[in-house]
């Protein structure tokens, strides 16, 4: 909606207009967006996702016991593939079968697993528990800068991407700490006591193994480099969405007044539009570089532990080992497939971040310490005009005098 406003004065000599459109200053708010570095490196992303980290240091300690419980579940889940590897090798290979050591094999085994499953559950909630406090302060911080910000940043920067910084990047945010910290960890402590595992029962193996390292770490690299200014144009469309339904819900009586729906209308299936394309965007870079790739390349391992177990001596390599390599190897590929699919909502978190410290460093407005109240003066309006469109005026040269009383 663009208003025209002309401050004449007569006496001076001076004629003021101010021309303002939301969606004019949402365009510059997404050249801005287009302006940045369209792919940065992780050095560059590390001051905002350090700053999102800092807001949970007030929960170290519950956030530490997760963690812990993390290493444990991953020991209990671990385990589970040894026991059925010695299974394999000790008593079925040889044909030994006592009922007693079978029956305290698979208790042990349903009991591990029954016991990382409780484990998991534990640590979820203290991160929940962490995240909602995070979240908390986080948006009492914004909501504070918003408040004090100057009524001249009001001018080029809509409500709705307020609204939306307040709301859904700190509700983004909250995702950090929930989905992304605790997959980072779950995975590292999982992969980490995989690893242990597989060294202990065959080197030779376990090399072959960890060669998906590399080739994961170059696929994360290529999907940080070229998601990243998808992501954030993403995020600015979804404000300009926001921004867009607030300005027509607060103006619909002006709109209908003036039969504007259809103009409103289109800008607003552009808005959607441009964001859909977006989103079509991260999904086809996800489908690619994410977890079809990297499923391919663990099938590739696998042939290469096959073809080493079918040449090596006989003997060299057990039936069971085998066994919990593949186990170790098809559990290995899903935390690395997790940690890469995380890299999405890392990225929209540090965005979210990045739109959230900008309003909170932004500058403030500054009062004096004379708190008297007036006790004279006027508001004068003089020859004012404004109109939705520059050359169309809806009203012309308002006069109005507001006298003290």
């Amino acid at each position: 909606m663009a208003i025209m406003m002309c401050w004449h004065n007569k006496a001076a000599g001076i004629a003021i207009c101010i021309a303002i459109n939301n969606w004019r200053r949402r365009s510059t708010t997404l050249r801005k967006i287009a302006r940045r570095p369209s792919m940065r490196s992780f050095s560059q992303l590390w001051p905002t996702l350090k700053r999102l980290l800092a807001y949970g240091s007030p929960w170290r300690k519950p956030l530490g016991i997760a963690v812990l419980m993390m290493w444990v579940a991953a020991a209990a889940e671990v385990s589970g593939p040894l026991l059925i590897s010695y299974f394999i090798d000790n008593m079925v290979a040889k044909n030994n079968l006592p009922l007693k050591v079978v029956a305290g094999l698979a208790a042990a085994y349903v009991g591990l697993q029954l016991f990382a499953a409780e484990l998991h559950y534990a640590q979820s909630l203290l991160f929940n528990r962490a995240a909602v406090g995070v979240v908390q302060q986080l948006r009492t911080d914004v909501m504070d800068a918003a408040l004090r910000q100057p009524l001249s940043e009001f001018d080029t920067q809509p409500v709705g991407q307020v609204i939306s910084r307040v709301t859904n990047d700190t509700e983004v945010i909250r995702d950090l700490y929930v989905t992304v910290v605790a997959t980072v960890l779950r995975s590292a402590a999982l992969v980490g006591a995989m690893l242990v595992a597989m060294f202990s029962l065959d080197w030779r193996m376990a090399l072959v193994a960890i060669m998906i390292f590399p080739v994961v770490l170059v696929v994360m690299v290529i999907y940080q480099r070229y998601s990243t200014p998808i992501v954030r144009r993403v995020r600015a469309y979804l404000a300009d969405i926001n921004d867009g339904f607030n300005e027509i819900i607060n103006g619909m009586s002006v709109i209908q007044q003036f039969r504007q729906q259809a103009r409103f209308g289109e800008r607003m299936g552009e808005a959607s539009r441009s964001h859909y394309m977006a989103r079509m965007q991260t999904l086809r870079l996800d489908g690619f570089l994410l977890r079809p790739l990297l499923s391919l390349f663990s099938s590739l391992i696998l042939c290469g532990l096959l073809m080493l177990f079918g040449f090596s001596a006989s003997g060299t390599i057990e039936v069971g080992v085998l066994y919990a390599f593949i186990s170790y190897l098809g559990r290995l590929n899903e935390p690395l497939i997790e940690l890469t699919t995380q890299q999405a909502m890392l990225q929209q978190a540090v965005v979210a971040g990045e739109r959230v410290f900008e309003l909170m460093d932004g500058p403030r407005q500054q009062y004096g310490n004379d708190d008297r109240p007036l006790q004279s003066g006027t508001i004068e309006v003089d020859n004012v005009s404004f109109a939705y469109r520059d050359d169309n005026l809806v009203l012309k040269n308002i006069n109005l005098l507001c006298a003290f009383a």
